[in-house]
C-alpha cells in the first residue's frame, strides 16, 4: 500500500498504510540534502526496510522532506527510495506541502514549520500558491530552534542572563566555550546542535529573559514571513513543529499583538498526514 514520511534536519516520521487499513509508524534519523551527505539517507532508509519494517513493499511512497525546493536535490531522496523499492511509485514533496496538508487539509490556510528550522507557505487548499524566501540558519530560520539556540548562546557568552539562569546553564551542560564554538562551526549539523539549546530553554520558559528572547525570534518570524502573505489576517495560521508546540504561549502571545488568527498546532505530523492520504486512497 502507501509509505510516507515526513522528513526535518533533526528526524524522519515514517507510516505505513497497510492494505487492511492498520497504521505503522516508525521514526529515523532527519535528512536534509542542503546540509547532509546522501550516505546518511541510504543508512536510514536501510534501517527501515531491514530493522523497522522487513518485508515492506509499498504501491506508492510520498515523501515530504525539508530542502526538497528543487529537482536536483528531490532527485537524491528519489534515487535512494527507488534503490530500496524498485517497483514503488516515488513522489518527493518539499515539507512546505505537507506541512499544509496536515493543518489545513483541503481548506485555505497558511501553514509554518517551527522546527529545528523554519519555514511558510500560503494554500488553498489544494496548493501552495506562496512562498517567503526561505534562507536558512545562516541568514534567516527566524523562529527555529536554530534561531532561538543562537541567540540564546549569544546572550550567554555576552553574560546577559542572570546569576540563576546563567548556574542553571552551567549545571545542565559540561562543555566550555571552546567545545561549544567547535560543534557550531566544525559539524556537519550545526543546525541541530544549535536547536538543542531550547531543550534547555524549554525547561526555564518562565524565565523573562527566556520570554524575551523566544517572543522576539517569533515576532521576527511573524513579521519577515507571514505578515508577507495577501489576507494573513483573514486566514488561519498553523503550525507544526517541536518549537511551535513547545512554546505555544509565547508564539500564541506574538500572534495576538499582530490580529493574527491562530489555527491548528500539530506536534507531529506524520499522523494526520495518513489520514489525509487514507482519505484520498
Amino acid at each position: 500500500m502507501l509509505l510516507i514520511a515526513d522528513s526535518g534536519s533533526t528526524k524522519t516520521d515514517w507510516a505505513w498504510l497497510a492494505q487492511d487499513g492498520a497504521n505503522s509508524f516508525v521514526n529515523t534519523k532527519g535528512f536534509n540534502p542542503v546540509v547532509h551527505p546522501q550516505d546518511l539517507l541510504y543508512g536510514e532508509v536501510r534501517r527501515v526496510t531491514e530493522d523497522l519494517l522487513p518485508d515492506l513493499r509499498p504501491r506508492e511512497v510520498h515523501y515530504y522532506g525539508a530542502g526538497c525546493w528543487d529537482y536536483r536535490r528531490k532527485k537524491v531522496i528519489i534515487d535512494c527510495l527507488k534503490n530500496a523499492w524498485p517497483e514503488a511509485e516515488v513522489h518527493v514533496m518539499h515539507d512546505l506541502l505537507g506541512a499544509a496538508r496536515a493543518t489545513c487539509g483541503h481548506e485555505p490556510g497558511i501553514a509554518c514549520i517551527l522546527g529545528t528550522g523554519s519555514n511558510t507557505c500560503l494554500y488553498d487548499g489544494e496548493d501552495v500558491t506562496d512562498n517567503v524566501t526561505n534562507l536558512g540558519f545562516m541568514l534567516g530560520d527566524e523562529g527555529s530552534g536554530s534561531h532561538i539556540g543562537k541567540a540564546f548562546l549569544r546572550a550567554y557568552f555576552y553574560r546577559e542572563l542572570d546569576d540563576e539562569l546563567n548556574d542553571a546553564f552551567e549545571s545542565y551542560t559540561t562543555i566550555d566555550k571552546s567545545t561549544i564554538l567547535d560543534k557550531v562551526y566544525e559539524s556537519d549539523t550545526p543546525n541541530t546542535y544549535l536547536a538543542s539549546f531550547t531543550r534547555f530553554m524549554g525547561e526555564h520558559a518562565e524565565h523573562p529573559l527566556i520570554q524575551k528572547i523566544v517572543f522576539q525570534s517569533f515576532g521576527e518570524f511573524l513579521d519577515r514571513h507571514v505578515r508577507k502573505y495577501r489576507g494573513h489576517l483573514q486566514v488561519p495560521v498553523n503550525f507544526i513543529g517541536s518549537i511551535a508546540f513547545h512554546f505555544k504561549p509565547i508564539l500564541l502571545a506574538a500572534l495576538h499583538e499582530r490580529d493574527m488568527q491562530a489555527g491548528r498546532f500539530v506536534h507531529k505530523p506524520i499522523e494526520a498526514l495518513a489520514d489525509f492520504h487514507r482519505r484520498i486512497m
